[in-house]
């Protein structure tokens, strides 16, 4: 919800109130919110309606699955728009037209790729790490204006995408909304496909139930952003009034996690 509405919806409204109409490649966005919805499916809705376990989780077999699968979608993406693919997800100019190679710096030589990678993982253990300090400070937030404890997690999930959110408002204002929608729709592909993985291991050794299923309300809430940004995607161009909507289906999804 966040970042296929909020960093979405941010990006396209910045870059229409400066350029009006903001274009982008469909064939590239489409491929990535194909992923992040079956992505989503595959973890979120599935395990409410499976019947091997009470309430909304996965067998262990179920689990290992779905963890496989998200890895193997996860990869493949990456290396469609890494390797295979690559014009998909290149911004285009005004004009519909792929930007020129020579508006775009060189590949990187093996040691940079790789110190680009050790810079990339000290960075995410910061954010994440920052969340984690902050919690009980925003446990405490919460507790004082009366709302939900559930919603301390959304709190630290804006925390830990606030860096996308500000690399993503700032590629619209260059008029570059391919990279903000790459941005977006590739931080819920790597926070389902990359955590997925991960809390299948830990289950292993942590014991109690793994709730993953969504309830009724945030299924509703899911299945309206997946028919909303299959209508932006589909277009190639977006007015400020995707925007808009994106935006108010993020305070919807914010306003019921208070009041659910």
């Amino acid at each position: 919800m966040i970042t296929c509405n909020g960093i979405v919806g941010i990006a396209l409204l910045i870059g229409a109130l400066r350029f009006h109409i903001t274009v982008f490649n469909a064939e590239g966005s489409g491929a990535a919110l194909a992923t992040v919805i079956t992505l989503a499916t595959l973890s979120l809705v599935l395990p409410t309606f499976s019947i091997g376990r009470p309430g909304p989780e996965f067998t262990p077999a179920q689990l290992a699955f779905a963890a496989i699968a998200s890895l193997v979608l996860y990869a493949v993406f990456v290396v469609t728009q890494t390797v295979r693919h690559r014009d998909f997800f290149l911004p285009l100019t005004s004009a519909g037209e792929v930007v020129e190679a020579e508006d775009h710096a060189e590949p990187p030589t093996n040691r940079g790729a790789f110190t680009s990678l050790g810079l990339l993982l000290v960075a995410l253990v910061a954010v994440v790490g920052l969340a984690k300090v902050e919690t009980p400070a925003i446990e405490a937030g919460v507790a004082a204006v009366g709302f939900p404890e559930s919603f301390v997690g959304v709190v630290i999930a804006l925390l830990v995408l606030l860096p996308e959110t500000l690399a993503a408002a700032r590629a619209a204002r260059r008029d570059r909304i391919q990279i903000s929608l790459n941005l977006a729709f590739g931080s819920a592909m790597a926070s389902i496909g990359l955590t997925i993985p991960g809390i299948a291991i830990a289950s292993i050794w942590l014991e109690g139930p793994l709730i993953l299923g969504l309830d009724a309300i945030q299924m509703v809430l899911l299945a309206v952003t997946v028919v909303v940004a299959i209508l932006t995607i589909v277009p190639s161009r977006a007015t400020r009034l995707q925007g808009a909507v994106h935006l108010v289906l993020l305070a919807a999804f914010l306003f019921l996690a208070v009041n659910p």
